[in-house]
């Protein structure tokens, strides 16, 4: 595994405060579009995630990029998870992964 660049897990509410860092989210595709998308993410705040996207995106995604605002993100990698994941894990990942147990996460 690469450890070179490492993506903080955040869910929307949690983005805002790694603007300028390399991040790792899930969001329901809202809308895409030539340039991106709009999404929402597992909290329900609305995300926009700019660049290069999958021909065909699902109803998930996973975005791997750098915060450039405190709702968006510059998309690195964009990653179909298909059309059915479970919001309410994921945001307690995120959680974790910002709070008490934030020295297991990379």
């Amino acid at each position: 595994m690469d450890t070179s660049k490492p993506a903080v897990l955040v869910n929307g509410g949690l983005l805002r405060g790694y603007v300028g860092q390399r991040v790792r989210t899930v969001a329901q595709v809202v809308r895409p579009d030539a340039g991106g998308l709009t999404g929402r993410s597992t909290d329900e705040k609305q995300i926009d995630v700019k660049g290069k996207m999958p021909a065909a995106v699902t109803t998930f995604v996973e975005v791997i990029g750098v915060a450039d605002g405190p709702q968006s993100i510059c998309a690195e990698i964009v990653t179909n998870f298909g059309d059915t994941f479970d919001a309410n894990n994921f945001n307690q990942l995120c959680r974790h992964a910002n709070g008490d147990f934030r020295h297991l996460f990379i």
